[in-house]
């Protein structure tokens, strides 16, 4: 008996996504006309299919995919909750998740978009939950996040199975509490995103502490 979603399958099999060094976003080659990419990460790409739209499949890259699995087993003892999206199938490459509306936090930020406290209060009522599940939500990060209807749905568990805690929710938070109102419903431009990004992907190795990179950007952004 066929799903709803097989009718992608080929299509899907036209592509190929390829990692990149220094935690950069993937690359993905090849190309079919009723699939769009709708997002990228650092180990998969996210593609939505003119055909299936009810549905997201998230495609790792080839060097990746031991955690298609792993990913689908988080999604499995998370069960079901408003929180996160449904994992409907997990193939070699890929799993099939349930397509969500909404934008990301980053484009949000990108487009000023105002981005309500009940998105912080929501990610952290789902990260309480992920803990009662007996998991450990990590990479928590703006494009992880989506806003809708006002709300927050988690859109990338597969690091929930790792130990320790990377504190990017934290530092997310924090910037929200103590520097959001400066931006808000202000476009920011891509290029400042990015660099911020990059900055914080690094700050281990220029910075003694988080407050001190924060400083950094905050007096870089005045003196812009």
């Amino acid at each position: 008996m066929e799903n709803d979603w097989d009718i992608a399958m080929d299509s899907l099999s036209k592509t190929t996504v390829f990692s990149n060094p220094n935690n950069e976003p993937v690359t993905i080659s090849g190309h079919a006309d009723d699939l769009k990419c709708i997002g990228v990460g650092t180990d998969a790409a996210v593609f939505q299919s003119l055909n299936a739209p009810a549905y997201a499949f998230k495609k790792y890259a080839k060097d990746k995919i031991a955690k298609v699995k792993l990913e689908a087993n988080v999604y499995q003892k998370l069960g079901d909750s408003p929180f996160f999206s449904t994992c409907f199938a997990a193939y070699d490459e890929c799993l099939v998740l349930s397509y969500e509306e909404g934008k990301t936090l980053f484009d949000c930020v990108l487009q000023g978009i105002h981005i309500p406290e009940q998105v912080i209060n929501d990610v952290e009522d789902a990260r309480e939950y992920v803990r009662t599940k007996g998991l450990n939500p990590r990479d928590i990060h703006l494009k992880n996040i989506l806003l809708q209807n006002g709300r927050a749905k988690i859109l990338d568990v597969s690091e929930y199975i790792l130990p320790g805690n990377d504190f990017r929710w934290e530092h997310l938070k924090k910037g929200y509490e103590q520097y959001y109102h400066l931006i808000d419903e202000k476009s920011v431009p891509f290029w400042l995103m990015e660099t911020v990004r990059k900055w914080y992907n690094r700050r281990n190795k220029y910075f003694s502490s988080y407050e001190e990179f924060i400083k950094f950007v905050v007096n870089f952004l005045y003196k812009k």
